[in-house]
């Protein structure tokens, strides 16, 4: 897999920038059918290179669709603050014992009773290739403004949306 630092494209630091404090990503995955599944997946975090990393199971529906497919999307979305991310890239199924002792927090334990030796305990890191943002200002004044504008205008606000090729 390409180690390069994908943070430094156009784009990319306000990408990453949005989604470092939302915590839950959706992960799509497709199974050997081609049908696509997407999970809530809690985001561990992204590497100095850009990676983003999960733990998972390392027998689980999600790592067999990686084994086969190892192209995934993660969702990120913050209705609160109008912030919404889209990333796609390829995951790769990372057992180091090492790695996984690095990446380790106690809150993990909420999924791996028996900590980071259990043998299930696996990562999963994407490398991202793609991605795009929609970033809207404050969400209850561009709702106001929004409401006003469409209202005297016909004319809806504008969010700032940008693709960003990380590879």
């Amino acid at each position: 897999m390409h180690q390069g630092n994908h943070r430094d494209h156009e784009g990319a630091k306000k990408l990453f920038e949005l989604v470092k404090d939302i915590k839950v990503a959706m992960m799509t995955t497709a199974d050997p059918d081609g049908k696509l599944y997407s999970r809530p997946m809690w985001s561990q975090d992204t590497d100095e290179n850009g990676d983003i990393w999960f733990f998972t199971k390392l027998h689980s529906p999600k790592t067999a669709e990686i084994g086969k497919d190892n192209q995934v999307n993660l969702a990120y979305s913050d209705p609160s603050s109008q912030t919404y991310v889209s990333i796609a890239g390829k995951a790769e199924i990372v057992t180091d014992q090492a790695i996984v002792d690095d990446k380790w927090s106690e809150s993990m334990k909420t999924w791996f009773p028996k900590g980071k030796d259990d043998p299930e305990v696996a990562l999963i890191r994407i490398h991202p290739e793609k991605g795009e943002y929609w970033d809207s200002p404050n969400a209850t004044a561009l709702h106001i403004f929004g409401y006003v504008k469409a209202a005297l205008t016909g004319e809806s606000p504008k969010t700032e949306t940008q693709k960003v090729d990380l590879a």
